[in-house]
């Protein structure tokens, strides 16, 4: 997986318009849990494929950007979280033991 670090707010203007052209993934990972540890490891070691760019956000570390991302596209914030950006707006999220490479790349091709 060749994650793509997400540390500022201007990234998410960037990814808005991104996925105009091409879907944005955005993992937001809590390095204090297990269960998004777990997750983490688990889409490590997955295929994402070249239909999608893939962005890793430590919340811990970045909490402020983890709360805009949550206002911004309108999802209620948790940890770990997946969410599938297309157009603009957040098509698609998903959280802890629910996320799966294979449900973000059948959501990705939709």
């Amino acid at each position: 997986m060749n994650w793509i670090s997400l540390t500022d707010e201007a990234q998410l203007h960037s990814i808005k318009e991104l996925s105009k052209q091409k879907p944005q993934v955005i993992f937001k990972h809590s390095t204090r849990c297990n269960i998004s540890s777990m997750v983490k490891s688990r889409l490590d070691r997955s295929d994402a494929g070249e239909n999608a760019d893939f962005y890793y956000l430590d919340l811990i570390a970045y909490r402020p950007l983890s709360n805009q991302i949550a206002e911004e596209f309108s999802v209620h914030h948790e940890s770990p979280q997946i969410l599938l950006i297309k157009n603009g707006e957040c098509t698609y999220d998903e959280s802890h033991n629910g996320i799966s490479m294979d449900e973000i790349l059948e959501q990705v091709a939709l």
